[in-house]
């Protein structure tokens, strides 16, 4: 089994990953949910379609933080693929968070990975998929 997660998916995955002591692959993974996301409370606009709305209720946050997990237990188990021009998350914040774990830290790029077809190849062989 193993996990792969974007953004917030990246901070869901990390916590099943040392949850289930799996795989994890995370993509620009938030660290900080909570504290980043607090600010957030209220109604807001989808990002891809700003007429699309939603509810960010208070209690999201305290979720959040009751998901939040102290130092990964194995970092073998993790592969971070992590772009310095994010342009929503820290990468130092995101680097950081896994010392020890495979990393991937790209120079450029963007919070969407937009050039993600071209790292498929050492996702899989991390995965032992390849």
């Amino acid at each position: 089994m193993a996990v792969i997660g974007s953004s917030l998916g990246g901070f869901y995955a990390t916590h099943v990953a040392e949850t289930c002591a799996c795989k994890a692959v995370l993509l620009n993974p938030a660290i900080h949910p909570a504290r980043d996301l607090a600010n957030h409370i209220g109604e807001q606009t989808a990002w891809h379609d700003p007429k699309e709305h939603f509810f960010f209720a208070p209690q999201f946050v305290d979720e959040l933080r009751a998901l939040e997990r102290g130092p990964v237990a194995r970092t073998e188990n993790y592969f971070a693929l992590i772009a310095k021009g994010d342009e929503v998350l820290d990468w130092r914040e995101m680097t950081g968070r896994y010392p020890g774990a495979h990393i991937r830290l790209l120079e450029g790029g963007d919070h969407a990975l937009s050039d993600f077809e071209t790292h498929l190849p050492e996702i899989m062989e991390f995965l032992q998929l390849a």
